[in-house]
């Protein structure tokens, strides 16, 4: 009996420290830095058309043409074209991608439709481009800090009125598109998450961001769009529950 006790506590000891060996791994962040604030942040020109809303700030840097922007946009928010605040947001935006480029991939992808899927949390990843036609269902299993993170070598493209829904706790801030080249939204398309484009994004006639388009060398153009930002939220990688590592020694 002694000896049973003494070995639980020897194995709960050693899962505590191990527990604190890791915070790094535990706790690690997609963090955009400043780049966090942007529902809009762009290279070269910011184009809209139409009666386009935006929640969260706009950047351009370097460039400093933005054109077609409605009476009011972004509310809340502010724009930044080619001053400290937007070059500063396109250096963290480096950042925060070429951290996201790195994560491992637990899923292989390449030459699957999105549309049509029910995903569990994970690094989803495509050698060269990914498409989504029809509904892409993201579920967090009642994780609400589950993550998501789709890596493309190429470009992003989906299909009119295609979407992708959040169930069972899945949050829009903890989604993540990685884009090699360039992203193209469908007229209609939902999409939910942060879309870190290497190149540049176009968002088709009537498109809905639940979330940031932010391009790092080239254009966003608009037409009649609605994008919501998530302010300065960052995204934990990986959860390590104490409540299971506790239960083990019950």
């Amino acid at each position: 009996m002694t000896h049973d006790y003494k070995q639980k506590t020897f194995k709960a000891g050693i899962a505590l420290a191990m527990l604190l060996m890791v915070p790094a791994v535990a706790f690690a962040q997609i963090n955009l830095g400043s780049a966090a604030s942007y529902a809009i942040l762009a290279a070269s020109t910011i184009t809209s058309t139409g009666a386009t809303t935006i929640a969260g700030d706009v950047g351009l840097s370097p460039g400093t043409a933005i054109t077609g922007m409605p009476i009011g946009q972004p509310l809340p928010g502010t724009i930044h074209a080619a001053d400290a605040s937007s070059l500063q947001a396109q250096l963290d935006l480096g950042t925060a991608y070429t951290f996201v480029t790195g994560m491992t991939c637990t899923t292989p992808m390449t030459g699957v439709d999105l549309g049509g899927k029910t995903l569990l949390p994970g690094v989803y990843c495509f050698d060269t481009s990914a498409g989504l036609t029809g509904i892409l269902n993201l579920n967090a299993a009642g994780d609400t800090a589950a993550v998501f993170v789709f890596q493309m070598g190429s470009t992003l493209t989906t299909a009119a009125l295609s979407a992708v829904v959040l169930s069972n706790g899945a949050q829009a801030n903890h989604v993540w598109w990685q884009i090699g080249s360039s992203a193209t939204l469908g007229a209609g398309c939902a999409m939910q998450g942060s879309l870190l484009t290497h190149v540049s994004a176009t968002l088709g006639a009537a498109a809905t961001v639940n979330g940031r388009v932010l391009a790092q060398i080239g254009a966003i153009t608009m037409s009649a769009n609605a994008i919501t930002g998530f302010g300065g939220v960052v995204t934990p990688t990986a959860k390590t529950s104490w409540g299971k590592v506790k239960a083990q020694y019950r």
